[in-house]
């Protein structure tokens, strides 16, 4: 199993898929999910070395101090295995959480950086999006099995639209164990207390992080009934990167799998773009 060890001594998990002289791109996850939020998209993306990891606290991972689950820490262990596999420069694909970081980056490590894409996240979070997000964080799911909990979204979830069971199944296996006693989380509960008193408290200003983006390539993929990415929020990021590539994804909320036709198409057209 490849892992590397972060500033701090944490044993971090990591995939690295594709040529060595491929472009990197760097894939970072949601904040509850780990290298397997990429699984949909990666069959899609050609001509990259994938490189995925697991935040501190989550998949295989090692659990840390619950005080380091956040964004500043999360960024410099996503420099740090750059550095472990040589790499100066990547392009960053970022699910929500892990496009936050990429924003950090932009404004810290700028030149490690040749471009951004960033899957249904901006520098403003919806606070109906964050209350949700607040409802099952750190929380063992009420399941008994994989299928139960596919179901449950099925039925529960109307913010996404025409996706088989079969996809709902495999997405909770991604972010559940199965277990005799029912569904487990498979990252720290102790997120919960490293994140949520954050949702509390006013948000920090991230559009200076937000226009560190400038001149560099970006794409944005937005689910159409989104409730972390507003419409309003994202006219602004537009309006301030009119060069961005952007993606409309129709039939889904926070977050898009990143296979749908549209995420594709500005993905592609975004790699395009890549130096």
């Amino acid at each position: 199993m490849p892992t590397f060890n972060a500033p701090d001594g944490t044993t971090l998990y990591y995939e690295d898929q594709g040529e060595g002289d491929a472009p990197p791109l760097l894939c970072l996850s949601g904040l509850t999910r780990n290298a397997r939020d990429f699984d949909f998209v990666a069959p899609h993306l050609t001509g990259v070395r994938m490189i995925r990891m697991d935040y501190r606290g989550r998949g295989k991972s090692d659990w840390a101090d619950h005080a380091t689950y956040e964004v500043p820490v999360e960024a410099g262990d996503a420099l740090a295995l750059l550095d472990h596999l040589g790499i100066h420069r990547a392009a960053v694909l970022g699910t929500s959480r892990g496009g936050i970081i990429a924003m950090v980056l932009a404004a810290t490590a700028r030149d490690r950086l040749c471009g951004v894409a960033l899957n249904d996240v901006g520098p403003v979070l919806d606070p109906g999006g964050l209350g949700a997000i607040k409802s099952y964080l750190g929380i063992n799911p009420a399941f008994a099995t994989l299928e139960d909990a596919a179901e449950a979204q099925m039925q529960n979830n109307p913010r996404f639209a025409n996706v088989p069971k079969s996809r709902w199944v495999t997405f909770m296996s991604h972010i559940n164990l199965e277990t005799t006693e029912g569904l487990r989380i498979n990252y720290d509960p102790k997120l919960r207390d490293a994140v949520v008193p954050g949702f509390d408290a006013p948000q920090t200003d991230l559009w200076p992080f937000f226009d560190r983006l400038e001149g560099l390539p970006l794409a944005i993929i937005h689910g159409a009934n989104s409730d972390l990415l507003s419409e309003d929020t994202l006219a602004e990021m537009i309006r301030r990167h009119p060069g961005a590539i952007v993606a409309q994804v129709p039939d889904r909320g926070h977050i898009p799998f990143l296979d749908e036709p549209e995420a594709l198409t500005a993905l592609r057209e975004w790699q395009a773009q890549l130096a």
